[in-house]
Formats: C-alpha cells, sequence, structure tokens
C-alpha cells in the first residue's frame, strides 16, 4: 500500500498520465474516421460495433473520386491556401518589424489590438464580407477566399513574428544597411532567414486555418469547381442518407497534405513555437 501511495505522489505519474490523455484525444478520432473509411456501409450500422474492420475495403476511397470532383476540390483548397499564407506572411513580416524596430507609439495598445481583433466571431463578419466580394464582383473566385483568409491570420502571423524580429541583434541589419541595403532588403534578406522557425510556424498556422476554414468558403463559392475541400465533403451526404464510411475516406484523404506538412516541418515548428515563447 505504501508503494501504491508512493507511485501516485510522484508527480511525474500524472503527468505522464495527462500526456497519454492529451495523446490519445488527438489521436483517436483521425483513428476511428480511417477505421471507418475501410469498412462497408452494412458493417457500420450492425451490431455489436465491430472497432477493427471485419474485411477492410479501399472502395470508399475510389468512390470519393469517382462520385465528386475530390481532385479539383483539393487542388482549390491548395492554391487558396498556398496563396493566402504567402500573402499573410509577407504582410505580417512587415508589421512585425515595424511593431518590432521602429519607433511605432502605441506598441502594445497595437498587439491588444490585434489579440482582440482575432477573437471576433468569424459569423459576425460574414455578411460584410460577402457585400464587399459581391460589390467586387470577386465571388466564385481565388481572390474572394485569398483576401479573407489572409487578413483572419495576419494577427497570428504578426504576433509569432514580433517576438522573433524582437529577439535578433539590431546590428545585424544595421550592418546591411551600411553596406547597401535598405531596409526592406535588410529584412528580407537578414532578418526574414534569421527568422525562419517563426516564419514556418506563423505560415503553417495560416495555411492550416485556410485549409479548414468552412463558413466562407461555403458563402463565397456557389460554383461546385471552386468549391474547397472542406465544403466539397459535404456534397457526399444525400438528402435522407448519411455514407459515413464515404464521407471518413474523403476526410483522410483532405488530412494527407496537412499531415504531410505537419512532418515535414515539424522540428521547425516546435523549435520556432519554443523559441518564439522563450523571446516573448
Amino acid at each position: 500500500m505504501d508503494n501504491f501511495n508512493r507511485l501516485f505522489a510522484d508527480h511525474r505519474v500524472w503527468l505522464r498520465l495527462a500526456a497519454l490523455i492529451v495523446v490519445m484525444n488527438g489521436l483517436f478520432p483521425p483513428l476511428w474516421i480511417f477505421l471507418t473509411s475501410l469498412k462497408t456501409e452494412s458493417e457500420l450500422t450492425s451490431l455489436p460495433i465491430t472497432y477493427w474492420p471485419a474485411d477492410p475495403t479501399i472502395v470508399n476511397y475510389m468512390t470519393a473520386f469517382s462520385e465528386q470532383p475530390l481532385l479539383r476540390f483539393l487542388l482549390n483548397s491548395f492554391v487558396v491556401a498556398c496563396l493566402s499564407t504567402a500573402l499573410a506572411v509577407f504582410v505580417s513580416s512587415l508589421a512585425a518589424y515595424a511593431i518590432a524596430r521602429l519607433r511605432v507609439p502605441f506598441r502594445n495598445l497595437i498587439l491588444a489590438g490585434m489579440v482582440a481583433v482575432s477573437t471576433f466571431p468569424l459569423i459576425t463578419l460574414m455578411v460584410p464580407l460577402f457585400e464587399i466580394m459581391r460589390a467586387l464582383g470577386l465571388l466564385n473566385t481565388y481572390p474572394s477566399l485569398v483576401l479573407p483568409y489572409a487578413v483572419l491570420s495576419m494577427p497570428v502571423c504578426t504576433l509569432v513574428l514580433v517576438s522573433f524580429f524582437s529577439g535578433i541583434p539590431r546590428d545585424l541589419e544595421n550592418a546591411a544597411m551600411i553596406d547597401g541595403c535598405t531596409r526592406l532588403g535588410a529584412l528580407f534578406r537578414v532578418i526574414v532567414p534569421l527568422s525562419a522557425p517563426g516564419v514556418f510556424t506563423a505560415g503553417l498556422l495560416a495555411f492550416v486555418n485556410a485549409w479548414d476554414e468552412f463558413l466562407l468558403a461555403l458563402s463565397f463559392m456557389s460554383s461546385q469547381e471552386m468549391r474547397t475541400v472542406s465544403v466539397g465533403i459535404t456534397l457526399y451526404q444525400g438528402e435522407f442518407a448519411f455514407p459515413w464510411p464515404l464521407i471518413s475516406a474523403a476526410l483522410i484523404v483532405a488530412l494527407v497534405p496537412i499531415t504531410i506538412l505537419i512532418v515535414v516541418f515539424q522540428e521547425r515548428v516546435v523549435s520556432g513555437l519554443t523559441a518564439g515563447g522563450v523571446k516573448g
């Protein structure tokens, strides 16, 4: 009994238990979706519930590509996410540099305002954004999503980059300007390369936000050929039926690009988050 009490008195046990719960909470939903995508409709609705497919099949994946233009949905999401990420990181770099390096009045108030704006519910912005896009004739075009997504990602990207730019010695950019660089040249030739982990972190956050967004994509893209993958997946459901194995297969396909990005840039993103936290 003493050993049992001593075991649970050790804080490391509780930390490991908490970490296990967090990991399971993150892994179980995609794992369940993946297993569902390998089942047939009859097996999914049968009782008792089977957690592992009795006869795994990839028919749902083949049907997902043939029943709807899933490749077109993926292409639309990829184009929108890449363009909005590039725009958000570019403008956020300028804003972060101004806040971190220039004598901007009310610097802390500006940063607080960015945080406050980023917490606004998206539904409150949908109607004015829709009216603006309709007036500009941008509905059913890539800019109708690229511009709002970039603006929505800028507060978070700016906050991430400010912490990195503030931690870089001013002597480096001063030396670059002495050698003939303009201030803008020093930013993109010295500051941004040295802040690569922060730039990757900001870019990944912006990309994931654009890839997953649903409300604006549903409202601004009424043409089927312009649908993004988050909206296109909803087209698999019927009026009276929800083919969950088919929908699950489409969801897994939509998760693949994000998973690849996280795996490829994992070290840079983790170092960016930790370094940014220390510098800030």
